[in-house]
Parts: C-alpha cells; structure tokens; sequence
C-alpha cells in the first residue's frame, strides 16, 4: 500500500511528491511476494492534482515540463507494471488526482468521494487528465467535467466508469482487501500477461486487437501456470502456482 500523506497540502502532487509516487511504485516491482498494488490517501481530499504553487512563475517552463512530464511518467508507469494497481479513494480527487484515480486498474470509492477536473476555473485547462479521463468515461461525460469544472459525486462516477466499485465509507478498506485477495488468488505470471495485454489491445481496431490476444493466448499456455491452472481444473483440485 503507498499513502499520499500530505493532507496540508491536499496531498497534491508536487514534483517531490512525484518522486516519491514513482519511485514507491517500483520499489520491489520484481519480487515474487507483491501482488497488488494500493493507492490511498490520508486526509478529506484524496489527491487535490498539481501544487498550483509550483507552476506560478509564467517564464520557469522547464521546471513545468519537469513536473508535467515526470507526471505522464507516472500515469503511464501504472499501467506498465506487472501488477493490479487498485485506487482505493475516501475523499475528492481533483485535476490530476482525478488522472490518477482514471489510470489505475481498479478504483474503490467510499460515497463520500467525488472527482473533478476544475482546471478551467482557474485558467488551466485539465489536458492532461483528459487523456486519462477521456480512456475511462464516455467522452460527452468526459468533456462536460472537463469543460464545467463540476464534480460528478462517486455513485455518478461509478455509472459512467470512472471507478470500480462504491461502498460506504466504513466499508472501504474491507472491499478494497477483499479485491486485493482475490487478485492474490491468482498467478502472477498470469496476470501481468493479461494485464500487459489488456492495455496493449485497447487502443488496436477490432481485427488488430483479436490478432494480438491469438498470440496471447497461445503464448499462456505455454507458461508452466497455464498447463497447471488447466491440470489443476481438469483433476478438481487447487492450482499450484509457481508465478
């Protein structure tokens, strides 16, 4: 579990506290042992998006291209690695706290959540967000955020995709284990193939997409989990997994 923990601050997210995202995101990213990656947050906001303090200065563009940049980096990291990332979110996530929410695997919510993109309020548009925003939700829903500002409340989000799952807030940290061991359940070999896959075929057309997971699927079976997953199944017993 890796904890924004900077609720003064709103737990925005700062070029240090970008640093510190990345770098606990692959802290032992090859160990067998990790499986599931959390996202939380301590405080009322789950991550309120970038420190507006940090980009006041108008002539300072290549500290913003760092922090602009490192955040892409992020995002984009999330979905690159072998293992589920779940968000679980007890608050507002706002501008890119919103981005990070849409760029993880799983989002748990408790009803108190709500999520916003209100950039252009202040004069800078969300376009970053939106390339995560526009991936997970219907694009008028997507644009309505972006362009308004107004926050959609975490049952809105859940309808039109934006999270997995939303529970009350007392619920929260049973659910978001009770997906993280079902996930533990399972191969790791397994899943960062699927995962890697999954991410791979989305943005291909119907037949590129179908060509691509073919492969995929053959390529399963020829990992040792794949034939004892199916043995296991076939003989009505629990799989071994090697991972």
């Amino acid at each position: 579990t890796i904890v924004l923990n900077n609720p003064r601050r709103r737990n925005a997210l700062s070029l240090p506290m970008l640093q510190s995202l990345r770098r606990d995101l692959l802290h032992d990213v090859k160990s067998r042992e990790l499986r599931v990656i959390v996202i939380a947050a301590e405080g009322p906001v789950f991550c309120s998006g970038h420190d507006l303090k940090e980009l006041l200065s108008e002539d300072d563009v290549k500290h913003h291209s760092q922090v602009f940049e490192l955040c892409a980096e992020v995002m984009t990291l999330i979905q690159k690695l072998p293992v589920p990332v779940i968000a679980k979110v007890n608050g507002l996530a706002t501008a890119a706290g919103c981005q990070l929410v849409a760029s993880c695997d799983i989002a748990v919510a408790s009803e108190k959540s709500q999520f916003a993109t209100p950039g252009v309020n202040i004069g800078l548009f969300c376009s970053t967000p939106a390339v995560a925003l526009g991936r997970s939700l219907p694009r008028k829903v997507a644009l309505e955020m972006l362009f308004t500002g107004e926050p959609l409340s975490a049952h809105e989000a859940l309808m039109h995709g934006l999270v997995s799952k939303v529970v009350p807030e007392d619920k929260l940290e049973e659910e978001t284990m009770k997906i993280s061991q079902k996930i533990c359940e399972s191969s790791k070999s397994v899943l960062a193939l699927g995962k890697a896959t999954f991410y791979r075929q989305i943005t291909q057309d119907l037949d590129a997409a179908y060509k691509i997971t073919t492969k995929v699927m053959v390529d399963n079976l020829t990992l040792r989990d794949g034939q004892e997953g199916i043995e296991a199944f076939v003989q009505k017993r629990k799989p071994v997994w090697s991972h």
